[in-house]
């Protein structure tokens, strides 16, 4: 390009005790452009966003801005420049109003020195910004009332209301249903057209695929290669992350139904739930099988793994486990059955952030590690070692606060909680949301390891390729009722659509 970098990096290095995060790593982004990093968890993107937003600086190399040199020593110093930011993980506050997150911090005031907040016009201006996200509610509606995905909505008219010139997005889409994702990427197309350059960070292939103009990739820390517009494909992306081919993406075994069909198994049976008490659920899961469920954001897909697992008490319906009807309380007594559930909020309900990965995988079992009320430290930590090693989680040690790790290890994390407890059932809600292809890999590998162990397996998934590519069967749901339920060999992306709608 002729025209002015709007970002350039050149030669960027950080390191951090026993770990080199970036070597000598170049990018530039161009006024209009949508350049896409990728890279796997770990590659260093995280590190590289924190540089350019001011949250931490570089050890070596150089940075421009809009043609000058700059040196970004806040957050907020980046966004008076015009860098703004949309995190994975919402940054909006609970216990304010949709308007007041929008416009935190930078609210309009009146009466001169007073500095008096002009409520009317945040939520007037507030109103025209979800609109432009298609968010049709009030921006005076509570925050806490509003859905996830909703909640990324938010976040993102904040974004927008901030006037930026650079937007880094990661993973904007993960919360988001496949309508919502488009209505954000056609949101994306207008801002380039407005001059506004985008670094968008995704592990959605397909996305890079329609929006990216370029590919930026990382691996370990170092540039590993580029693609313009015309080059872009998903093996191509992917042999930059990982360095190997495509091929065995997806691993399932031949006749994994026709192994498992006659042994015992998790059922359930006439389940009715909070959100649906007019809908009943039924599924069975044979061990070692992988049952995946499909459905629409909303179809009661995450309310039916929460009931199975005991968060709302007692649930209304039966669930066995090898013909033994189990009486399922509380989360207690399903982890106590050997039913475990690792939830689509990783950070927020399956982990404990603030917790080393040794507490958080001996959480659940302290029972096992305690000898007279007392933990017993070096069972708890050679425990911890040994789950560590055995899924591979990237760590130095299990010493590492979770929420120093990346989303694909702090995944593993809560996997090996479970996993250190010999688990007979195990429900995945989302698995892979936000995680690398290299992890996500890893992840699937596990779930079939986990299968050919005798564990029953039910995955909650929005990613169709994933449930079509590792499960043995699949059940469709939608708003509350299963509609049907597919063989491997019925198995098409129109078949489960088709179900979800409610065909």
């Amino acid at each position: 390009m002729t025209q002015t970098a709007l970002l350039e990096l050149k030669g960027i290095c950080r390191r951090f005790p026993g770990v080199i995060a970036l070597d000598d790593v170049d990018l530039d982004v161009y006024p209009g452009e949508i350049v896409a990093l990728i890279g796997e968890n770990g590659a260093g993107k995280s590190t590289l966003m924190k540089i350019i937003g001011g949250v931490i600086q570089p050890d070596a190399g150089t940075m421009r801005f809009a043609g000058r040199e700059a040196i970004v020593r806040s957050p907020r110093e980046a966004g008076l420049q015009g860098i703004e930011f949309i995190h994975q993980e919402l940054s909006v506050l609970d216990n304010l109003d949709v308007a007041a997150n929008i416009f935190l911090m930078r609210e309009p005031t009146y009466g001169g020195p007073l500095k008096l907040i002009d409520r009317q016009k945040i939520y007037v201006e507030a109103d025209k910004y979800l609109l432009k996200v298609g968010l049709e509610i009030s921006s005076r509606t509570p925050l806490s009332l509003l859905s996830i995905a909703q909640r990324q909505l938010v976040e993102i008219a904040r974004a927008l209301s901030a006037g930026a010139r650079l937007l880094i997005m990661d993973e904007p889409t993960s919360s988001l249903t496949l309508s919502e994702s488009k209505l954000l990427l056609q949101i994306i197309r207008d801002l380039k057209s407005d001059g506004v350059g985008i670094i968008y960070i995704t592990h959605r292939l397909d996305e890079v695929q329609e929006v990216a103009d370029r590919v930026v990739c990382l691996r370990d820390g170092r540039n590993s290669g580029s693609l313009t517009k015309n080059e872009i494909r998903h093996d191509l992306m992917f042999s930059m992350m990982v360095g190997r081919d495509l091929s065995d993406f997806y691993i399932h075994p031949e006749n994994s139904s026709k192994t498992c069909a006659d042994s015992g198994g998790f059922s359930v049976v006439n389940l009715r739930t909070p959100k649906y008490p007019q809908q009943a659920v039924s599924i069975n899961v044979k061990n070692g099988e992988v049952l995946g469920l499909a459905g629409l954001i909303g179809a009661g897909r995450t309310e039916a793994a929460c009931a199975i697992f005991g968060i709302d008490g007692r649930p209304d319906g039966e669930i066995r486990l090898n013909g033994d009807v189990l009486d399922i309380r509380s989360a207690a007594d399903a982890i106590e059955q050997g039913i475990y559930l690792i939830p689509e909020d990783r950070r927020g309900a399956g982990l404990i952030v603030d917790f080393s990965i040794r507490e958080n995988i001996s959480l659940p079992g302290l029972k096992r590690f305690s000898n007279y009320g007392l933990v017993n430290r070096t069972t708890e930590r050679r425990t911890a070692d040994i789950m560590c090693r055995q899924i591979n989680i990237k760590t130095p040690n299990s010493e590492v606060i979770a929420a120093n790790l990346s989303g694909g290890n702090q995944q593993k994390v809560v996997l090996a909680k479970w996993l250190a407890l010999s688990p007979k059932v195990l429900i995945f809600d989302e698995p892979t949301r936000g995680i690398d292809v290299g992890a996500k890999m890893e992840i699937y590998s596990l779930i079939r390891n986990l299968a050919a162990d005798g564990v029953a397996i039910l995955v909650i998934s929005s990613d169709m390729e994933e449930l079509l590519g590792i499960s043995d069967r699949i059940a469709v749901m939608h708003e509350g009722r299963i509609t049907g339920q597919l063989s491997r060999e019925e198995f098409s992306e129109e078949a489960v659509i088709r179900l979800a709608t409610g065909g």
